[in-house]
């Protein structure tokens, strides 16, 4: 039989394991569901893998309520999966009640229909076949007010040039870290491939550079955001960019972290982007206690 003493460490274990269980209860319960799905292209010819994520309440709730949708674009070299590899993006769903999707954009697309490969048309593919994909396989909000896109270095870069080009469709853009001068970036593998030898195409390198499209902005009337690391060889075009967006007047949020061309430094600012699209999607009309169809 055990004597009082011999009950002395379990009332001690008990101690430590009550305030234990508290935290643990207290913790949030990430239940967002990541699907990949095949996304077909008409100008291509072919299907592309997409990393769609659903915040929990998609599938909990009464099948009726619609979410805004955030684009989120990989760089070169990389892929559909790359966001949710390396970052814990898909709690962004669960946190701001938004479905987020990542298409494959090619390794050295640079999301643009490419008049030197016309077999390259992953502008159309991204800012108009995933969309209308997206919204038909989905339940999304699908307006540009609650509509958003961004991405990180050549994804950066796309996500700026798709959203100028596609004003009807995204009413929110961001570029993490991104390529905004592609004339800084002629060494890049395959490059040339899209844009054109540099020496004899100089034009449509000057003319797809953001940095030198500034003022498009100021007709586009999109809410803006762009980040970069102090670290980064991207960050005087970025600053660039940032001091023209001032000069014409246009509204953006600008900011310059610690950080240079990492996943370290993007999955800490994607945190603050998708933020930037919730309030935009809020200050639109949209809520998430009130965003039934």
């Amino acid at each position: 039989m055990l004597t009082p003493r011999a009950f002395r460490p379990f009332k001690l274990l008990a101690l430590f394991l009550t305030p234990l269980f508290a935290l643990l209860l207290a913790a949030p319960a990430w239940s967002f569901q990541t699907r990949i799905v095949s996304i077909p292209s008409a100008a291509m010819h072919r299907a592309f893998d997409a990393t769609v994520v659903l915040p929990d309440d998609y599938a909990r709730g009464s099948g009726a309520a619609r979410y805004p949708v955030i684009y989120a674009l990989h760089g070169s070299g990389g892929n559909y999966a790359d966001w949710t590899s390396n970052t814990q993006i898909g709690k962004l769903a669960d946190r701001y009640h938004v479905i987020l999707v990542m298409p494959d954009g090619g390794h050295e697309s640079w999301y643009i229909d490419s008049p030197f490969d016309t077999a390259s048309r992953y502008e159309t593919y991204v800012g108009t076949e995933v969309v209308s994909y997206i919204d038909a396989h989905f339940r999304t909000l699908a307006t540009r007010q609650t509509r958003a896109i961004t991405g990180l270095s050549m994804g950066g870069f796309g996500a700026l040039r798709i959203a100028l080009d596609h004003p009807e469709a995204f009413g929110a853009a961001g570029s993490i870290s991104g390529a905004v001068d592609p004339r800084n970036c002629e060494d890049e593998p395959g490059i040339d491939r899209i844009f054109g030898n540099p020496a004899s195409h100089a034009d449509f390198w000057t003319r797809n550079a953001i940095v030198e499209g500034a003022d498009s902005f100021e007709r586009a009337k999109i809410a803006l955001t762009i980040d970069c690391g102090v670290s980064d060889s991207f960050v005087q075009s970025n600053r660039t960019l940032h001091e023209k967006l001032i000069a014409l007047g246009v509204p953006h949020d600008y900011a310059e972290r610690p950080g240079g061309h990492t996943w370290s430094y993007w999955s800490n600012a994607i945190r603050y982007q998708v933020l930037f699209f919730a309030t935009s999607f809020q200050r639109n009309g949209w809520h998430p206690a009130t965003h039934q169809a």
